[in-house]
């Protein structure tokens, strides 16, 4: 499996991470603690959740996904091989949110607890916290990464300007700064990071493992119409607003160049995102043995350069 950098740090990653917010909701434990078997098995040794995951599901609090991957982890004995990626910053409720320093001193120590391990790789800002300076904030990591309990940290949901005065403010002070940003993108929604955003991260070289990667299964090419709004939970929800002329236009495009590859449009989809020189690891999710086969898929598949020019037009 080809291993890229983070940033400017010394985690090496695989070039798709795996999206864990699925586990304790949509997929039980025993079904996470096979797609997470397969997936190691397959070199995608990067995992991506957080302490929100999944609380806004009927009944849920938060942590879900971080206790379901803690106790695999600690029944496999495999913690060493894993890259850990982990977020604070969202409601948790009870005034748990934000990014001020005694809160995310707690927050690490629950996220550890439930992930039954000592240290985190990746502890991301999962969104930007107006309210806290930016000083404040990166001296409490950079007091979590001088403890050993966090690597190397990274920023989720921040804008350009934002993430940039984050970065100068870890330069001036000799602060640890952000390695890797979480935007929104894929072959649909290109316009929140194609521009200033990706431009910050080229010029600074920040990773970016970016999120929705498969826009919320549209580019999977399961939804066709309003009928298969149902194939699942969050169809109805997510994928009315990619029904569209475009939309149609992505679709088509991607069927074409999977037909020509003998892949699927998944494979595709994620396989353009890894030919982008400022992108270092898409994260998609998978429910199934099956569908985690398609995502190591893509990371096997050389896109021609016809294969992106093709697919930048048709989703231009």
């Amino acid at each position: 499996m080809e291993l890229r950098p983070l940033g400017r740090s010394d985690l090496r990653v695989p070039p798709l991470c795996f999206g864990c917010n699925i586990f304790g909701w949509t997929v039980d434990e025993a079904t996470s603690f096979r797609l997470l078997d397969e997936i190691l098995d397959q070199g995608l040794n990067f995992l991506d959740t957080a302490d929100v995951y999944s609380r806004w599901a009927a009944g849920h609090q938060g942590g879900e996904s971080e206790t379901i991957i803690g106790r695999w982890m600690k029944a496999r004995g495999n913690r060493d091989r894993i890259i850990l990626a982990t977020k604070v910053g969202m409601d948790m409720g009870d005034g748990k949110i934000g990014l001020k320093p005694d809160y995310i001193r707690r927050a690490v120590e629950d996220s550890l607890r439930r992930l039954q391990t000592d240290r985190i790789d990746l502890y991301q800002a999962h969104k930007d916290d107006p309210e806290t300076p930016p000083a404040e904030t990166l001296t409490a990591f950079a007091d979590l990464i001088r403890d050993g309990k966090v690597r190397v940290i990274g920023a989720s949901n921040f804008s350009a300007e934002r993430l940039q005065e984050a970065l100068d403010t870890s330069a001036s002070l000799g602060l640890p700064r952000y390695e890797s940003l979480q935007p929104e993108y894929n072959l649909y929604e290109r316009s929140g990071f194609e521009g200033d955003l990706e431009r910050v991260c080229a010029e600074n070289t920040v990773g970016v493992i970016n999120f929705f990667a498969l826009a919320a299964g549209f580019l999977t090419g399961k939804y066709r119409s309003e009928a298969d709004y149902a194939k699942s939970p969050r169809g109805a929800r997510s994928i009315p607003k990619y029904m569209n002329e475009r939309g149609q236009r992505i679709l088509a495009a991607l069927d074409a160049v999977s037909a020509e590859h003998g892949t699927e449009p998944a494979s595709v989809a994620l396989a353009w995102l890894m030919a982008k020189p400022t992108i270092t690891a898409p994260i998609a999710s998978a429910t199934t043995v099956e569908q985690v086969k398609t995502l190591v898929a893509a990371t096997r598949l050389r896109m021609l350069a016809e294969d992106v020019r093709r697919l930048d037009e048709a989703s231009a």
